[in-house]
C-alpha cells in the first residue's frame, strides 16, 4: 500500500469544488496519493476545512478561491500555480451547480445562465488557463465531472442536463486534441450520489453513490498504465435507491 500512497509524488493536483461533496472526497484522495492538491472553490471556510483534513493527515494541501465563472480568477489561479509549482499534473473539474424542480419553459433566464455558466463554461476557462501549462510538462490527467444526467432524460432539469451534455461533448473532443500531448481527458458520470446537490426527495441515501466512490474512479484514472487511457466512465449505484 505504501508504493500506491505515493504514486503521486512530486504531481500538483487543481480540484475545482473542493469545499464539499464530491470534490472534497477527490481532493482528500488526491492528497493520501502523494500529490500537492489546490483545493479551489468560492467560498474559503468549507476549502479551509478539506485542506485542513488533508494536512492532519501528513498530506499536503492548501485553498485557493476562485470563481469558475469568472475568466480572470480562473487565470488568477492559474498564474498563482505557474508562479509557485511550475507544473500542473492533474485538473479535476468538478465545480457544479444543479436545478431539479422547474420545467424549462418557467425556468428564469438567469437560472439558465448561472447554471451553464457553472457546469460549462467554467470548465473550458479551467482547461483554457491550465491545459498550456499541461502541453509545455508533457503530461497530464483532465478529468471532469458529469452525470448521468449527461446520457438520459431529466424533466424538470433540463438546464442541468443541457450542461453535462455538453460537458460529455466537450470532454470527448478535448480527449481528441490533447491526446498526442501524453494529456488524457476523461468524464466521469457518476448516477443518484448522496451530496447537497443531488435531489433526494424517495431515495435511500444509504444506496445512493457516496462521494468516495467517485473519488475511487479518480484514482483509478490517474493511475492507469501509460499506453491507454478511460474516456468515460458511468457510475451507477449497485442497488437502486
Amino acid at each position: 500500500m505504501a508504493g500506491k500512497a505515493s504514486a503521486l509524488e512530486g504531481q500538483v493536483a487543481v480540484v475545482t469544488g473542493a469545499g464539499r461533496g464530491i470534490g472534497a472526497a477527490i481532493a482528500r484522495k488526491l492528497g493520501t496519493m502523494g500529490a500537492a492538491v489546490l483545493v479551489s472553490g468560492r467560498t474559503p471556510a468549507p476549502l479551509d476545512q478539506t485542506v485542513r483534513t488533508i494536512v492532519e493527515a501528513g498530506h499536503r494541501a492548501e485553498a485557493v478561491t476562485c470563481d469558475v465563472t469568472a475568466q480572470q480568477s480562473v487565470n488568477a489561479l492559474a498564474e498563482q500555480v505557474e508562479k509557485k509549482f511550475g507544473r500542473v499534473d492533474i485538473l479535476v473539474n468538478n465545480a457544479g451547480i444543479g436545478g431539479f424542480s422547474t420545467p424549462l419553459h418557467q425556468l428564469p433566464v438567469e437560472d439558465w445562465d448561472r447554471i451553464l455558466n457553472t457546469n460549462l463554461r467554467g470548465v473550458f476557462y479551467m482547461i483554457h488557463a491550465l491545459a498550456p501549462l499541461m502541453i509545455k510538462g508533457k503530461s497530464g490527467h483532465i478529468i471532469n465531472i458529469s452525470s448521468l444526467a449527461g446520457k438520459n432524460a431529466l424533466p424538470n432539469g433540463a438546464a442541468y442536463a443541457a450542461s453535462k451534455w455538453g460537458l460529455n461533448g466537450l470532454s470527448y473532443s478535448v480527449a481528441e486534441e490533447l491526446r498526442s500531448h501524453n494529456i488524457r481527458v476523461a468524464v466521469i458520470c457518476p448516477g443518484s450520489t448522496n451530496t447537497e446537490l443531488s435531489p433526494h426527495e424517495g431515495k435511500s441515501a444509504s444506496r445512493m453513490l457516496q462521494p468516495d466512490d467517485v473519488a475511487h474512479v479518480v484514482e483509478m484514472l490517474v493511475t492507469q498504465a501509460p499506453q491507454s487511457f478511460a474516456s468515460e466512465v458511468l457510475l451507477r449505484p449497485t442497488l437502486k435507491p
